[in-house]
């Protein structure tokens, strides 16, 4: 009876370790198609930090996705006219996915890039088409800005 237990007991908990979603890993095969090679970081839509200030110095209708934690904000925030700050932990509740514009472009920022490239991956695997990642995200937008770049 022991073994018989033991037995069931295994055969459980292997076949829990190993199962998965069919679908889901499907769609993200599908998803990730592009990124090959030299593709990946377009197909990552990754924007340089020198794009997203001509951007912005050019009056380009961008929304800023900021998903830092409100400790990070607080210490160093983004003076983006059209953005929503809110943690990343926050992002794919109904009232923050409906405030994201799918009309124009939206750029996921971070402090380093890491955090908005999970959620913009994310995003667009919901949906969103127009959704891009600051490469380096604030510390890489902090190097690129300095007073003879923002004037």
């Amino acid at each position: 009876m022991k073994k018989l237990i033991l037995l069931f007991t295994m055969v459980l908990f292997s076949s829990a370790a190993w199962s998965f979603d069919e679908g889901l890993a499907r769609s993200y095969s599908q998803y990730f198609q592009p990124f090959d090679g030299k593709a990946t970081s377009k197909a990552l839509h990754f924007v340089p930090a020198s794009d997203f200030v001509k951007a912005i110095k050019s009056g380009e209708k961008l929304f800023v996705l900021d998903i830092r934690t409100p400790a990070e904000t607080g210490i160093i925030a983004m003076g983006v006219k059209d953005k929503l700050a809110v943690p990343m932990n926050h992002v794919f509740t109904p009232a923050v996915l409906s405030k994201i514009p799918t009309d124009r472009k939206v750029v996921v920022v971070c402090k380093a890039g890491v955090r908005a490239m999970a959620i913009a991956t994310a995003l667009r695997h919901t949906g969103f088409k127009n959704v891009y990642v600051l490469k380096g995200g604030i510390a890489g937008l902090a190097k690129y800005v300095v007073p003879k770049t923002v004037y």
